[in-house]
């Protein structure tokens, strides 16, 4: 199985790359094929909101940059990894850039979803759904953001499993990040009917 970690590191701020090796090493014990994508270091453009995507070139972003290659590799995936900074609740700028520009991924037709309005499935299978957050202060207020944030997301995504941790920079515990990817993993490739 594939995984791909968006590692939405900023520029001049907290180092994510212990944490980015600890999510590698486990996911290689557990017999993934992992490729990690540091976004800061790519040209991904804003996103346009013009939805040419779904009318013009379904599918496929007007803009011929990385955020491409990132949807490609995104969608040919089985299990998604975000690893970014939590800003104001949030993903870091580097991340929701990238993520803004998935848009083609998902149809512009909808449908209910668990009695709420999403829109439909582009593709037959789509990919699980782990976010790992760091914290360089703990905030419960941006922690509940931030997984209420994500399990929004993996809704979007149609994931047919989704898991969200925080931790905090100071005191980072590996072995708990462990045990999440342990648990996680065997979720992963599991069917959704959304």
């Amino acid at each position: 199985m594939k995984a791909l970690i968006l590692n939405g590191e900023e520029l001049n701020d907290i180092s994510l790359d212990q944490v980015s090796k600890e999510i590698r090493k486990e996911l290689l014990f557990k017999d993934f094929e992992v490729k990690e994508i540091l976004l800061k270091e790519k040209e991904i453009a804003d996103y346009l909101g013009c939805f040419k995507c779904w009318v013009k070139t379904p599918g496929i972003c007007i803009i011929n940059d990385y955020g491409r290659e990132v949807a490609a590799e995104l969608i040919n995936s089985d299990l998604l990894i975000f690893l970014t900074p939590v800003v104001f609740g949030s993903y870091s700028y580097q991340l929701k850039k990238a993520l803004d520009r998935m848009i083609p991924l998902i149809s512009p037709y909808f449908k209910k979803v668990k009695g709420e309005i999403h829109h439909k499935k582009r593709y037959p299978k789509y990919l699980s759904l782990l976010a790992v957050g760091i914290m360089k202060e703990t905030s419960q207020f941006q922690r509940k953001i931030f997984k209420e944030l994500v399990k929004r997301n993996s809704l979007n995504f149609h994931s047919p499993a989704s898991e969200v941790e925080v931790f905090n920079a100071a005191d980072f515990d590996s072995l708990k990040l462990k045990d999440i990817i342990k648990k996680f993993s065997e979720k992963v490739g599991e069917s959704n009917d959304n």
